[in-house]
């Protein structure tokens, strides 16, 4: 399952200090420790409150809590929130990306306009953008150059067709805000360590984006047993490639299960072939009535011997 990744192990997206160094202004010295102290005296942090702003989480961001109060509403901040109801972020969703990126707000509304229109001309649609900048809420803290990089960077490292790089990009946008040094590495694991073939990595990040900012320790040990333990071929990991997000246990559990009933096979050319798919996908209950022929009570029985 594409949530199972832990989201820490994901690429870190920008990080405090590269947003703070975009705020430029000297900010004021905070008196008191919280921001809801402010609330009754500020009239741009009462309605930011009631756009659904969770000034707990703002006042954890490096520099966000002076920063709002140094922003008036009406002048500073009106302006960004029409901008973005004009890219697409839905009036629900204004608080929650305000709480992860506050630094928005200092801005300049023609900047983040430009990199609005660097994304149009690259043939993203507004919809598009919509999904990017509501995914990814440090998108559009980047100058076109960076973001341009970013494409180049992907479009040449995967060897992949401009259409490829934005249907990529347009599924996992943090890939445009992360660092690309993890991405560097898996890319490198995937071929150095674990053999697979240029096109075969092609394809693998293709269908699950995910792979190139997951775990390093955890793609090894999972491309392990399933190669070596369970005799997968390359190519049938490149056939499945989201076995690669699922759990090490689940995999190796319900592997152990259709051993011990002597089902594990994983030969396409076998009768009994099972898919990795099925393997990794179905719930308990249908795994176990459609592909182990078994009862779930049996699964839970074996599950107590390990």
């Amino acid at each position: 399952d594409w949530d199972d990744i832990p989201s820490s192990s994901a690429l870190e997206e920008i990080s405090e200090e590269e947003a703070v160094q975009i705020i430029a202004e000297p900010l004021l010295p905070l008196r008191s420790s919280t921001l809801r102290d402010y609330v009754d005296h500020s009239e741009t942090l009462a309605k930011l409150v009631d756009l659904g702003v969770d000034l707990s989480q703002v006042e954890k961001r490096q520099k966000a809590g002076q920063l709002l109060l140094t922003l008036d509403f009406e002048k500073d901040i009106r302006k960004i929130l029409l901008f973005l109801k004009d890219v697409g972020v839905e009036d629900n969703q204004l608080g929650p990306f305000l709480t992860k990126n506050p630094y928005i707000l200092a801005e300049d509304v023609e900047a983040l306009e430009t990199r609005v229109a660097y994304l149009k001309s690259k043939k993203f649609g507004k919809a598009e953008i919509a999904q990017m900048v509501s995914r990814a809420p440090y998108l559009l803290l980047f100058s076109v150059e960076r973001l341009d990089n970013r494409l180049g960077f992907f479009k040449n490292e995967l060897g992949f067709s401009v259409k490829k790089t934005k249907d990529l990009v347009i599924r996992l946008p943090r890939l445009l805000t992360g660092k690309l040094e993890p991405v560097k590495e898996n890319l490198q694991v995937c071929q150095i360590e674990l053999g697979f073939q240029h096109n075969e990595i092609q394809q693998i990040v293709f269908k699950t984006p995910k792979i190139l900012t997951a775990s390093k320790k955890r793609l090894k040990q999972t491309f392990d047993y399933l190669h070596n333990i369970m005799g997968i071929p390359h190519h049938m990991l490149t056939r499945f490639p989201q076995v690669f997000n699922s759990k090490l246990l689940r995999i190796k559990e319900r592997h152990m299960f259709l051993t011990f009933l002597g089902r594990a096979q994983y030969d396409p050319a076998q009768p009994s072939y099972i898919s990795l798919d099925q393997l990794v996908s179905l719930p308990d209950e249908v795994f176990c009535t459609e592909i182990a022929k078994a009862s779930i009570q049996d699964f839970e029985k074996f599950l107590k011997t390990l």
